[in-house]
């Protein structure tokens, strides 16, 4: 009888995923999509893929009919125009990683396409945005707000996800979709690590061999804080957490904060909520890290 390869037919079968680059083509495209009742599912990323970014794409890809993934470094969420710079950039390695996670397009804009005018718009989401990553990023948030309502104009998404490991960042995105009313599930996925317990970033590809073996220090302080705070008040653990990255070579604490989960604000005793959230930033070396931990 005949023989076949079976690799060779599931390809053919398979729908091969395709780079947009303009706003036009994309709506294009998702309008046909909708045409046939069909759900849109989107996973905005900065682009330097890694596996914390292809478990969203998967999970994307499993929960709607089709799945955008946009690669965009957005430059008005950078206040340090050096961190803008060094942000890694591997669009064709992550071209291969989408194909491979199953993303039907991959959105892939220049900047005039998504700013063709100037974005001056100022949000303002009360306290949410102000503390932290905004107290020490001013600006940041607003840069985020600005893009990514941006690009939920463009694809006008049934679902958005977004990792854990960006905990402020997600609280600030449902105060938006809140704010400008739109119907969109923002959904939340956990903090992906190494086996040694790093959390995944794109900023892990610029550390040095010594450095990446440092940073691990940053989660296994995080958990070991989990024991010391069942014993231990608020103020005691943040002082165990800072002080003992600090005394890490290389390492430097910019800040460590307890909070509430759903308020973001600061807590001083375990009984102020029932949804405690540290959140931490660290130097190592010049690259900047963050994560964070239920308690």
């Amino acid at each position: 009888m005949f023989g076949f390869n079976l690799v060779l037919l599931q390809r053919f079968f398979v729908k091969v995923m395709e780079i947009v680059k303009t706003v036009a083509e994309l709506q294009a495209k998702l309008s046909a999509v909708r045409e046939k009742g069909q759900k849109v599912g989107f996973v905005p990323t900065m682009g330097a893929l890694h596996n914390g970014h292809l478990s969203l794409v998967k999970r994307c890809v499993s929960e709607n009919d089709v799945c955008v993934v946009s690669v965009f470094v957005n430059p008005t969420q950078f206040n340090d125009k050096n961190d803008l710079l060094k942000y890694p950039r591997t669009v064709d390695a992550d071209v291969k990683l989408l194909e491979s996670a199953g993303c039907a397009y991959a959105f892939i804009p220049e900047v005039s396409e998504i700013y063709p005018q100037e974005d001056t718009r100022i949000f303002d989401f009360g306290t949410v945005d102000k503390v932290m990553e905004g107290k020490y990023r001013p600006g940041h948030f607003n840069g985020v707000a600005q893009v990514v309502s941006r690009l939920f104009d463009i694809v006008a998404p049934d679902r958005a996800y977004f990792g854990e490991k960006d905990f402020q960042q997600i609280a600030v995105i449902r105060a938006m979709v809140a704010q400008l009313g739109y119907d969109i599930e923002i959904v939340a996925c956990p903090i992906v690590r190494e086996a040694d317990g790093l959390a995944l970033s794109s900023r892990n590809t610029r550390l040095s061999e010594n450095q990446r073996n440092l940073a691990v220090k940053i989660s296994e302080t995080l958990f070991k804080s989990r024991t010391f705070a069942s014993q231990n008040s608020v103020a005691d653990t943040i002082s165990f957490v800072t002080d003992t990255l600090n005394n890490v070579p290389e390492l430097r604490v910019e800040y460590f904060e307890i909070v509430d989960g759903n308020t973001l604000q600061s807590i001083r005793s375990w009984d102020d909520t029932t949804y405690p959230v540290g959140c931490i930033t660290v130097y190592c070396g010049e690259v900047r890290l963050i994560d964070n931990i239920k308690y």
